[in-house]
């Protein structure tokens, strides 16, 4: 390889080191080509780009961004080399895993991870980065929590109201029933009024005929 060829690598890599956060080192020595060919395939499906380069290139892509930044996974730089770049911190691992137990076997060996800052070193690491939660897992995650006190909240008001509405329902019922017997209990009637008695004046006496006087 050129030194012009070796420069258009790490030009190349430096590009995919700085356009994704997550980024996966592993050993893919011992499969065949036909099988690097299947992982690949495995990896375009996923949206998980792959690339085999020379670890002196890719340390001195990782050193021209920032040493400092990527020194945690210098030391996984041995051997054969394939890089696994992702959006998704866990794609690679899945995929990975997946391909192991289809082929029955203990490779691609997993060296290192950086996975948004932090550096998963050795390939006991791979069951763990198969269950690291996404930024969508980790916003519903977070969603559901402020979620959980509020649906409390309604749950208990829910509670309060239809509790106030069968207490109101148990009051009313007495007065249904005690309305209509209030009703139809008749106002005693008022006495009659007696008419006054009339008296009665006595009759004067009639004059006897004797006793009137005779003219003479």
């Amino acid at each position: 390889m050129t030194k012009q060829e070796k420069n258009e690598v790490i030009e190349l890599l430096k590009g995919k080191f700085s356009q994704y956060n997550n980024f996966y080192i592993t050993d893919t020595e011992s499969l065949t080509v036909e099988q690097v060919g299947k992982l690949r395939s495995v990896c375009f499906d996923k949206q998980v780009e792959m690339k085999v380069a020379k670890n002196t290139l890719i340390k001195k892509a990782l050193e021209s961004i920032d040493a400092e930044k990527y020194a945690g996974v210098f030391d996984s730089l041995h051997k054969v080399t394939a890089l696994m770049f992702s959006e998704n911190p866990k794609d690679p691992a899945m995929i990975l895993s997946g391909f192991r137990k289809e082929n029955n076997k203990e490779k691609p060996v997993l060296k290192a991870a950086f996975i948004n800052g932090d550096v998963f070193v050795g390939d006991n690491q791979l069951k763990a980065l198969t269950m690291i939660k996404t930024k969508n897992e980790l916003i519903g995650d977070v969603i559901g929590l402020l979620q959980a006190p509020i649906q409390r909240v309604l749950g208990a008001l829910e509670n309060k109201d239809n509790a106030k509405k069968e207490e109101a329902t148990v009051e009313a019922a007495p007065v249904a029933e005690v309305a209509p017997v209030v009703e139809a209990v008749a106002a005693p009637e008022a006495p009659a009024a007696e008419a006054p008695a009339v008296e009665v004046a006595p009759e004067a006496p009639a004059a006897d005929a004797t006793d009137a006087p005779v003219e003479g």
